[in-house]
């Protein structure tokens, strides 16, 4: 079941998400060097966008990947 997180690109100000700002886009729940470990596994969003040494996604490719990575915390 995806999560709906589409507040989060309502909120964010670019068309892209920085792979350095991918903690300050997810609130702290995803860190920059997990993601590119995510990347380098194959695990990461599609569409990735590489400028010079800095990688970005698409906005609306992050978070649907995001959504669907996703699942509620079940209560302890």
């Amino acid at each position: 079941m995806a999560i709906d997180l589409t507040a989060l690109a309502d909120k964010w100000p670019s068309a892209l998400v920085a792979r350095e700002e991918v903690d300050v886009f997810t609130g702290g729940v995803m860190s920059p060097k997990t993601q590119a470990n995510l990347d380098c596994r194959g695990e990461g969003p599609e569409g990735a966008i590489r400028i010079g040494r800095k990688v970005a996604y698409p906005v609306t490719t992050y978070v649907s990947w995001l959504s669907q990575r996703a699942s509620l915390a079940k209560a302890s």
